[in-house]
């Protein structure tokens, strides 16, 4: 069973001042967002002092909400079993599938009790969903342009996409690393991110620019878009969230 550490621990201990008030509402508990406030400033770092959502699930959250509206007639696939997105789909819609990707497991199987699922070659049926959401994913796989396909095949006919990528101002996707016969060649110094099921952090393969949206549409996607922050997170540095359906 995983557990989650609320973030109202951690404001206990913070001293007068080192948090201040951030203007939004968070999309899962409603509460007022709180802000731990570095020395310069900086607000990426956003949690909802309620549920401890941080910025990433924020966006996509207010994405849902605004965009897709009730999720009681959907049947959902959420590329992670952890934090406060895949727990609002649980409460919230007809169905959802959550899912890890464990090196070593074979998609489709249990690993302690999480269904072990890789992108690139899901076990799901052709067809299942009407709406697939990820956050913070497709950098992180080999190839992406097999894991749009396999997206695309699992959602139904007129089924959404809406998911965050760390995205960069520039029109082109920089390849930071590729892999062949199962071997990783790196293109540029690595970068991992960090991953609370891999303490050495994970390889980001590429840095996306606005043409994720042309290998959207390359993969079959259409009205492939780059939403506009929601006004509810006014203020705040939002991740930018995609969306992009499948053709009816």
């Amino acid at each position: 069973m995983i557990s989650y550490t609320p973030l109202r621990v951690g404001l206990s201990q913070l001293k007068l001042g080192e948090i201040g008030p951030a203007i939004g509402r968070c999309p899962f508990c409603g509460l007022t967002l709180l802000v731990p406030a570095n020395r310069d400033g900086d607000r990426r770092d956003v949690r909802c002092a309620g549920c401890s959502a941080g910025v990433v699930q924020l966006s996509i959250g207010w994405a849902l909400r605004e965009v897709i509206g009730s999720l009681e007639t959907r049947d959902v696939c959420e590329l992670s079993a952890r934090g406060q997105l895949a727990a609002h789909l649980r409460r919230r819609a007809r169905s959802v599938a959550t899912s890890e990707y464990f090196p070593g497991v074979a998609p489709g199987a249990l690993h302690e009790g999480v269904r072990c699922e890789d992108v690139q070659r899901l076990t799901y049926a052709d067809a299942s969903f009407d709406l697939v959401t990820h956050a913070e994913v497709l950098e992180h796989v080999p190839d992406d342009a097999r894991a749009l396909a396999e997206l695309l095949r699992v959602l139904r006919p007129a089924g959404v996409m809406l998911f965050t990528i760390p995205m960069h101002s520039g029109p082109h996707t920089v390849e930071r690393a590729r892999e062949r016969e199962g071997v990783i060649e790196h293109l540029l110094e690595p970068v991992h991110h960090t991953d609370p099921l891999r303490p050495e952090g994970i390889l980001a393969f590429r840095d996306y620019g606005r043409d994720i949206l042309d290998r959207l549409r390359g993969a079959g996607f259409v009205d492939a878009r780059i939403l506009a922050p929601s006004p509810r997170l006014r203020g705040l540095r939002g991740s930018p969230v995609v969306l992009a359906r499948k053709p009816a």
